[in-house]
């Protein structure tokens, strides 16, 4: 039987009401600490700092984390022991199965944001992506063509705009040749290439992804000098602490602010917008795996499904995944050690 957090005296924001929980089988608590009470907690976004408390070494914790881009939350998860499961390190072979509905959502809405923010209404240059007859369509950028970078491309591209997606592995790059056919352009991701193309740039998406680690800082502040006032940076690699050296996390409610006269749209977890698709989404794609360490146990699970190995991040107070370890300079133990 599943814990639901507290009762709400609103009206839940992904369209759910308490009854239906209720009627799937789930038993409603009083408080915030009677679900935190249970043997494993399954969450969308990590544990913010008032549910630290909760944190304990006879709980799984399974959800997002992004630790290589918050230490004070590794931190406390090794200090209480607790076993944390992160959605976006579960990997087969180079799929990151339960981080790619989120990046399909991201990738999509980082167009649309994108096009939005172009506006002048809204502090952009007054582009509309598209364009009409006689006038030239916006240029988008998109680096990286990971599951997030090719659902952008698709958006902007189905926009009619002019799309490059900056890419370094060349088999992914073939891929995605096909898979536009024409309709967008593929260039191999360095330095020079970027620099020539950003003057030309309307809407700039960053969508590189480390498993685990850190985001690559391939945006420095000088770079966007040369990018035309107004142009817009939509950073999906945030949570990850994103690409750009001018990237800092905002909210759906404060999205945006203005770099070297260059609106960036930085929004932690994006996917929060669309709750309802989100969280329909989350659950195809997590839910299986709930299933199998719910009914197993977390050894037994890991045994049996290899790539929630790669899941495990902190167990017994140990860092379990190499990059989050690298990335805050912790040790690192392998789960096989333990």
């Amino acid at each position: 039987m599943f814990r639901l957090a507290t009762k709400s005296q609103f009206k839940p924001g992904a369209g759910f009401d308490d009854q239906q929980y209720v009627d799937a089988g789930a038993r409603i608590v009083d408080s915030p600490a009677d679900a935190w009470a249970a043997e494993m907690v399954i969450k969308v976004k990590e544990p913010i700092e008032s549910e630290y408390l909760y944190l304990r070494k006879d709980l799984l914790l399974f959800t997002y984390l992004h630790l290589a881009a918050d230490k004070t939350l590794a931190e406390k998860l090794i200090t209480s022991k607790t076993a944390a499961m992160a959605y976006e390190t579960v990997q087969i072979s180079r799929r990151l199965p339960l981080l790619e509905p989120m990046s399909e959502i991201a990738g999509r809405m980082s167009s649309v944001v994108g096009a939005y923010y172009l506006s002048k209404a809204q502090g952009g240059k007054g582009v509309l992506l598209g364009g009409v007859p006689g006038v030239l369509p916006g240029t988008v950028l998109v680096l990286g063509g990971g599951t997030a970078g090719i659902n952008a491309g698709r958006v902007a591209s189905g926009m009619e705009a002019d799309v490059t997606i900056l890419e370094v592995d060349l088999e992914q790059m073939r891929f995605l040749d096909i898979s536009f056919q024409g309709t967008a352009h593929t260039l191999y991701s360095n330095e020079q290439n970027l620099l020539e193309i950003l003057p030309q740039v309307d809407l700039l998406i960053g969508a590189v992804l480390l498993p685990g680690a850190k985001a690559p800082k391939l945006i420095k502040r000088e770079f966007l000098k040369v990018m035309k006032s107004g142009s817009v940076f939509v950073d999906i690699a945030i949570d990850q602490g994103g690409c750009a050296e001018t990237s800092r996390a905002t909210t759906h409610e404060n999205p945006i602010y203005f770099e070297e006269d260059i609106l960036h749209y930085c929004v932690a977890n994006m996917p929060g917008a669309y709750v309802r698709t989100a969280t329909q989404a989350l659950t195809n794609a997590t839910l299986s795996y709930a299933i199998k360490i719910a009914h197993l146990g977390l050894q037994t699970a890991i045994e049996q499904v290899p790539e929630l190995h790669d899941g495990l991040n902190t167990y017994l107070g140990a860092v379990t995944y190499q990059a989050v370890a690298e990335a805050h300079g912790l040790p690192y133990i392998a789960y096989k050690d333990l």
